[in-house]
């Protein structure tokens, strides 16, 4: 089990702030890809995954990060500073 976090456009077009997936994903890649099969909200939020960060266990990471021992993943837009 992975507890899943959405932010920003993310959580509005899922229409959830969490959700707790039963996973057989070895990477986040694959956890992307069982995610978008959830629903059409969910395949429309992971649509562009150009625009998605991820991170686990609250640290950045990438798409080919494996999830083994992970407990939380985070998915967000890429922030801007100023």
């Amino acid at each position: 089990m992975i507890e899943v976090l959405y932010f920003a456009w993310l959580r509005e077009r899922i229409g959830e702030r969490a959700e707790t997936v039963e996973t057989e994903a070895a990477t986040v890649a694959d956890l992307v890809e069982e995610l978008r099969a959830r629903s059409e909200a969910h395949a429309l939020a992971f649509s562009d995954m150009a625009s998605v960060r991820v991170a686990l266990d609250q640290e950045l990471t990438t798409m080919d990060a494996p999830l083994a021992g992970v407990r939380e993943a985070a998915f967000f837009p890429p922030m801007t500073g100023g």
